[in-house]
């Protein structure tokens, strides 16, 4: 069968192009072809159609060889371009090769005409595969690269025996650097972490040398800004044609966000964990100096101040009296009294608010203490309406706090409160407690507010779901002892959802399987935090079990029936009931028969057939 062959020929005599063409015909072609012998005939034909091939006479009246290679470079295409002439000598061949043509033959001397037209062929059968590979090659780059910003994920490699560290550029955008500013040696780049996590990093590059895998790692480092920010550093050895380790490569991720979260969550939990010793010495002693001791050694430790002390009003003298304090170095603060007027912890007595002086040099304290302190707190410790003293903290160098350093700050001052409180009317513990739960409560309530500020998706979700869940919980004869922990469970259902990063939580389309898979393991992470709390063991059935389904099939350990706790599985309906009859950013919200038909189709295989019972009739006695 003959080969098909586009053919282009810039002729101006008939005869010689027809001498030609009967030449490809005997040499197996089937030719398509077109003579041109002008400039703008030529660029036509070009832009008109696809062409394998040129054969060029070199000298036509209104086209010459060199003309016709620079509107064919114009043009960006690449063709086999073969000059067929009997007019110019070998000097201008040769200009004519290094022009660009590819090849020159005699004209009426064809035996080589069918070989030169088949090796350029071939030729430019591998340049254009050559030229689609590194046009593929660079696509994939541009791809990586952009993958690479959008997922906040740079890549590096260390190349050992030239000591040479190279970066993608997210990696630079990463740590805020440019490839001048700094040498790329191993040296170079560990001076990028912060400090203190310097030894660390080092250490972890060589366990790589000593042919050890270590797992990942987090390192801090300062933007130009003066941003602290968190990377996680992932490797892997590479070794050369003997075995011998090459080279290291990995990516490295900025996971401050996350980092944050996990800090601020480890926070909440130390702070809850206090609240709860404080707890524990106000109910376990009547002693209030050792109850106040407690309170002044958690202020301390969570709120990571120099000193602190409690001073206590008293009503006959109408000033303060100091009860107990810790981190002075002198004793020279516990025989003063400390007068209303005119000192700042006399003000949060009168104002009945928290003082801050940022700058104890611009307003001084009356009370003379060779302690150098810069900074001061002071919240007044009131209970039942009323003042029974002051918290104060001290710190010695410039502070800034923040606001839930505050908010913990005026909790201590309640604990401390309540503590002076149940020395002296013991009768009013019970209140006491009750008022101490509620801090807990508002606490845990802070929790389920901050991931519903960050999953917008869940905003005002937590609290319609844990409502319905109590209601349904009544209608089934749940004690009400019980419905206090299926209340802080319901408020905590999502808490695991903290340790889950923001382009997964926050994605707005479909979530792949590998993010599917990370996203179930929320239920895992709040058994894992919540856990270790004692005082909230009891409301764990929820945030561990609220995705387990009746049929077996849910998470995470694959629970069915009456092996998922009663909290859960009525959760589970109120949770879905919710979250089909609200808008979601993907989705309008369901009609309310669509979603009774979808919990009732679901009954015995995702939710439990008696709470739907129940909820049925409830959704019937609700409904106007």
């Amino acid at each position: 069968m003959d080969k098909a062959l586009r053919l282009l020929l810039i002729e101006d005599v008939d005869d010689d192009a027809q001498l030609v063409l009967r030449e490809l015909r005997r040499g197996g072609y089937d030719v398509i072809w077109e003579r041109i012998e002008t400039p703008s005939a030529l660029k036509s034909a070009l832009a008109r159609q696809t062409w394998d091939l040129i054969l060029c006479d070199y000298s036509l009246p209104h086209l010459n060889a060199p003309t016709a290679l620079e509107i064919l470079k114009e043009s960006g295409k690449d063709l086999p371009f073969i000059i067929i002439s009997g007019t110019i000598g070998e000097e201008t061949a040769v200009a004519a090769l290094k022009a660009g043509a590819h090849d020159f033959l005699i004209k009426g001397k064809y035996a080589r005409l069918i070989p030169a037209i088949e090796r350029e062929l071939r030729d430019a059968e591998s340049r254009g595969a050559r030229r689609r590979a590194e046009e593929e090659l660079r696509e994939n780059e541009r791809l990586l690269s952009e993958a690479q910003r959008v997922g906040h994920v740079g890549s590096w490699s260390y190349h050992i025996p030239t000591n040479t560290m190279q970066y993608s550029d997210e990696a630079y955008r990463l740590f805020d650097v440019s490839p001048g500013d700094f040498k790329h040696d191993l040296e170079s780049f560990l001076r990028l972490g912060y400090s203190s996590d310097r030894t660390t990093l080092s250490k972890w590059m060589e366990d790589f040398k000593s042919g050890r895998r270590p797992n990942e790692l987090d390192f801090r480092f300062f933007r130009r800004n003066s941003e602290l920010r968190y990377i996680q550093m992932r490797g892997a050895p590479v070794f050369d044609s003997q075995g011998k380790l090459e080279r290291i490569v990995g990516t490295m991720q900025d996971v401050t966000e996350r980092k944050i979260a996990e800090i601020q969550i480890r926070q909440q939990l130390a702070h809850l964990t206090a609240l709860r010793s404080i707890d524990h010495a106000i109910t376990s002693t009547f002693d209030m100096k050792f109850t106040l001791s407690t309170v002044l050694t958690q202020t301390l430790e969570q709120l990571q101040v120099d000193a602190a002390d409690i001073l206590l009003f008293d009503e006959e003298t109408q000033s303060l009296k100091f009860f107990a304090g810790k981190g002075f170095r002198t004793r020279s603060l516990e025989n003063m009294d400390v007068p209303l007027q005119n000192s700042h912890a006399g003000k949060a007595i009168l104002k009945r608010r928290l003082v801050e002086i940022p700058n104890l040099k611009e307003q001084p304290l009356i009370r003379k203490m060779p302690e150098e302190f810069l900074c001061y707190f002071g919240a007044p410790l009131i209970t039942k309406d009323k003042v029974n003293g002051v918290l104060e903290v001290f710190h010695r160098t410039p502070f800034q706090p923040y606001p839930d350093w505050l908010d913990f700050f005026e909790a201590l001052a309640g604990q401390a409160a309540i503590a002076i409180d149940n020395a002296t009317l013991f009768q009013n513990l019970q209140r006491s407690n009750a008022e101490l739960e509620q801090a807990y409560d508002a606490a845990i309530e802070g929790w389920a507010r901050a991931l519903e500020l960050r999953d917008r998706e869940t905003e005002g979700h937590t609290r319609r779901v844990t409502e319905m869940t109590l209601k349904i919980a009544r209608r089934m004869g749940v004690p009400e002892a019980q419905l206090v922990h299926m209340h802080r469970g319901g408020i905590l259902h999502d808490i695991g959802k903290m340790g889950v990063p923001d382009s997964i939580l926050l994605k707005p389309g479909p979530l792949t399987d590998e993010e599917r898979n990370v996203m179930a393991q929320h239920p895992g992470l709040a058994y894992d935090w919540l856990s270790r709390i004692e005082y909230l063991q009891p409301a764990l059935e929820i945030p561990y079990c609220h995705h387990e389904k009746w049929d077996g099939s849910g998470y995470p350990r694959g629970l069915s029936g009456e092996q998922i706790p009663l909290a859960a599985r009525i959760f589970a309906v109120a949770d879905v009931w919710d979250a089909l009859t609200n808008d979601r950013p993907y989705r309008r919200a369901w009609s309310r028969e669509e979603a009774l038909e979808y919990i009732r189709t679901n009954r015995g295989t995702h939710f439990d057939p008696r709470v739907v019972d129940v909820f049925l009739e409830f959704m019937a006695d609700e409904s106007p």
